[in-house]
């Protein structure tokens, strides 16, 4: 590796902080409703299979993320392990799938602060996160503890409402069943993702080969147990087809319990947990368009670091963000955003596959069940999204290929 370097200064409660904060994002207060339609009284067992997915491409990131603790995640894996063009294509999905999850979590902010106005709302809201970022991952790291402080608050308050209901029975007939398992999970499984934002750091953390495994089973398994719980308690509060008709259905859970005046402090609650998400996902994005850059996959302009800090590829990926807010609306980001994640996690756990035995610290069975998870997952979401995402996927493709050529006819080295 050539270039500069990024400054190394998290510790494990830092990027247990960092992983669960982004793990603990809007996802929580939004995905529970559409994946009850799915999964109905089954959607307990919809949020286990999203988290054994997810802790198999967990597993598969943390070994390779202790074996190549770079900037990147998956684009540095990938590239080493499978080639070069799956490297890039395993970093443009990640920089073009999680910074459409920017959008949707900053337009989540916006939704819930300032529901009249809600892209105005969600752009005050980026350039606030935008300008803490660059103050480096230490000071994003702070942030999101306290803010996944609040969001744990919160959603303790919404499981004690929701065991205390005295009638949840559902005033509508029966919705989903066991067949919708499996798309609920796909729709769950958005809500585990965060954990990738700590391989993706991994250039900025301290003893990298002990810290980055540990992390990430931590936030993981605390991820999962929150999930399950309020979950739970959703379901007992609200009943499968209220829950799954439920705008909001975390306030709709204290509203059950006769907390009225506790409504507005779930959506509190719900400003905080995107707000910290979307930190966390501004962080990632960056450090990945800044190793892409590096290796020449981007413009080499962004290879600015100052004070161990990526501010150009930070204040890059905000304008592109900013950009998205005002141009599609909600459900789109997150349709597009769950393909690119699945097949970024795909090439993880190819790539996972790849490690000698006495290298890689997981199961051998472990990529391989990651590997067909993402892809049987990705094959639950709408046509409509897997077709949008292929086909920027296949603009990432034409966009290497372009810029070999142009690199080629200069006399310059091929990107690696």
């Amino acid at each position: 590796m050539t270039g500069p370097v990024l400054a190394r200064r998290l510790d494990t409660r830092d990027a247990v902080a960092v992983g669960l904060g982004a793990m603990l994002g809007a996802g929580i207060f939004s995905a529970p409703a559409p994946a009850a339609r799915s999964a109905g009284a089954w959607l307990p067992l919809a949020v286990l299979v999203a988290g054994f997915v997810a802790w198999c491409n967990a597993t598969s990131s943390a070994s390779l993320a202790a074996v190549m603790p770079q900037a990147g995640g998956t684009y540095v894996y990938a590239g080493r392990m499978l080639g070069p063009g799956w490297g890039h294509l395993a970093g443009w999905g990640f920089v073009t799938g999680k910074t459409a999850s920017c959008a949707a979590m900053a337009l989540t902010v916006g939704a819930y602060a300032w529901p009249q106005r809600p892209r105005l709302a969600a752009t005050i809201a980026l350039l606030l996160t935008v300008a803490l970022g660059t103050g480096g991952v230490q000071r994003g790291a702070r942030l999101t503890r306290v803010l996944l402080a609040v969001v744990l608050a919160v959603l303790t308050l919404v499981v004690v409402a929701g065991v205390g209901v005295q009638d949840g029975r559902d005033v509508a007939g029966p919705v989903g069943g066991p067949t919708g398992v499996l798309p609920a999970a796909g729709l769950m499984f958005f809500a585990f993702a965060g954990y990738s934002r700590l391989a993706t750091l991994g250039e900025e953390v301290r003893d990298p080969s002990r810290v980055i495994p540990r992390a990430i089973a931590v936030a993981l398994a605390a991820a999962l147990v929150v999930y399950l719980v309020v979950t739970v308690a959703a379901l007992l509060a609200l009943g499968p087809a209220r829950l799954a008709a439920s705008p909001a259905p975390l306030a709709d859970v204290v509203a059950a319990r006769g907390w009225h005046g506790a409504v507005p402090v779930v959506r509190a609650g719900a400003v905080a947990a995107a707000s910290g998400a979307l930190l966390s996902l501004l962080l990632g994005v960056s450090r990945t368009a800044f190793a892409m850059a590096r290796d020449g996959h981007l413009p080499r302009t962004l290879v600015v670091v100052r004070s161990g800090v990526p501010r150009r590829a930070e204040l890059a990926v905000g304008l592109v963000v900013l950009g998205l807010v005002w141009a599609v609306d909600l459900r789109a980001a997150i349709g597009f955003s769950s393909l690119a994640v699945l097949v970024y996690y795909l090439l993880a756990n190819l790539s996972a596959r790849r490690l000698a035995p006495d290298v890689g610290r997981h199961p051998r069975w472990v990529p391989v069940a990651g590997a067909l998870g993402c892809a049987v997952l990705a094959l639950t979401l709408p046509i409509a999204s897997v077709l949008a995402g292929l086909s920027v996927l296949a603009l990432g493709a034409v966009v290497r290929v372009v810029v070999q050529r142009r690199r080629d006819a200069l006399g310059t080295p091929r990107v690696r």
